[in-house]
Order: structure tokens, then sequence, then C-alpha cells
């Protein structure tokens, strides 16, 4: 009898394990949270520069770069690489370390301004365009995914810390680097751009949410379909 048990036991972990699948999750926080309408920008050029500015900050400020951009005039790929240096650095100065983005926002241009703009790279395979992205200077995977998904519309999957940490809470570790995370996400769902985006976006809003240092676990979606968080030892239950 004890073994039954035991083997019932074990029979229910594995099933709920199989049960933590991206599919499911999505499902679910899409019905709680609803559409986010990510990402906020108008047009590509707009996107990809905020997904330059937002390495190592939050993105109010980038809003007010961007903002000062705007202001200027200068949402314009051939105006951008006219103007100096020193200038775009003090316009982009909100957005923190504000000389190496600066540096990398026009590596970037220049790059996007050799290959004819965005329309062109639409019509290159996805692998191609993703490795030429993350030869220039200063674009990692995540930066790279997020203006190939929400500039360019591919079907990439964005990976970032929120989403890490989530599946690690939840003892869902799929490897050690970007791309393990990534795979695990696109090898289970439908190359749907629009899924991809909404996804992404519901993981940000339950890792700003819910999913924090000191996480507010009995709050959280998540574990109305992956079960409570595996790898915390005191969840936290209440803001503080």
């Amino acid at each position: 009898m004890r073994r039954v048990h035991l083997h019932l036991r074990r029979s229910r972990r594995t099933q709920k394990t199989l049960n933590r699948t991206p599919r499911k999750l999505f499902d679910h926080l899409f019905r709680v949270l609803g559409p986010q309408g990510w990402w906020p920008g108008e047009g590509p050029l707009e996107i990809a520069i905020g997904a330059i500015l937002t390495q190592n900050t939050n993105w109010k400020n980038v809003e007010r770069a961007i903002q000062n951009l705007k202001a200027e005039g200068l949402l314009d790929l051939e105006r951008l690489l006219r103007i100096p240096q020193e200038r775009l650095e003090t316009l982009i100065r909100p957005a923190g370390y504000f000389r190496v983005k600066a540096r990398r926002l026009r590596s970037f241009l220049r790059w996007l301004q050799a290959q004819g703009g965005f329309e062109p790279l639409q019509r290159r395979p996805l692998s191609e365009v993703r490795d030429a992205f993350l030869q220039v200077e200063g674009i990692g995977p995540e930066t790279a995914d997020s203006i190939l998904l929400y500039a360019l519309g591919r079907p990439v999957f964005v990976i970032d810390a929120y989403t890490r940490r989530i599946l690690n809470r939840h003892g869902i570790e799929p490897g050690k680097t970007y791309e393990d995370y990534r795979r695990w996400f696109e090898s289970q769902l439908p190359r749907d751009p629009q899924l991809f985006n909404e996804f992404h976006a519901l993981l940000v809003e339950i890792g700003k949410r819910y999913c924090r240092r000191n996480p507010l676990c009995d709050r959280c979606p998540v574990k109305e379909v992956w079960g409570p968080p595996t790898g915390l030892e005191n969840p936290v239950t209440k803001d503080t």
C-alpha cells in the first residue's frame, strides 16, 4: 500500500510539472490581465531606439529621452545621424549611461542606414537578420530580439530578467543561457509574433506586480496555473 501511495504522489508531481507549459500560462494570464498594448512606440525606428535606451534603466527614463528626441524632430534616421555626438548624448541623458548609449545608438543607426532601413530586413531570413543585429556594437540577444519582435514583427521570443525569475521560481530551468530559455518558449508555442508580443508583455507585468525581489506570491495569477513557486524558501504574502 505504501508503494501505491508513493507512486500516486510521484505521478501527481510529474503531472503538475507536465502542466507547466507556456501555452497554459499565456491563456490564463491573457484572460486575467488582458492585452497589454506593447511595445510603446510609434513606428519601428522609435521602437528600436527604445529597445537600445532601455538597457539598464526603467521605461519612464526612456520615455523622457525619446520625448527629447521628438521635441527636436529627430525621430528620423538621417537627422539623427547628422547631429553631433555631444548633442545626442544630451538629448538621451535621462536614459542613463548616455555616452555609452549614444555610441551604441549611432552604431545601430549607421548599420541600419547601410541596410537601406527596416523594409529590406523584412525580406531577409530571420536567423540572418538576428545574426547581423548581434554583430552591432551594444546589441545583445534581448535587445536584438526586442527589435525583431516589436519593430519588425518577426516571431522571436524575448527573454528578460522577469521571465527568467518567473520560470526559475517555479522550478523551470531550461538551461544556463539566454538561448536555452528562448528555445524553451519557441519550441512549445506557435510561431506567432502577436502571441510572442502579448506573452512577453504579460510576463513583464507579472514581474512588476507580483514576482518582485520580495514577491507577492499569494496574489500572483501564475500560481493558479503552475502552482506555488518551488524556488522560494519564504514567499512574501503581503506588500512590504
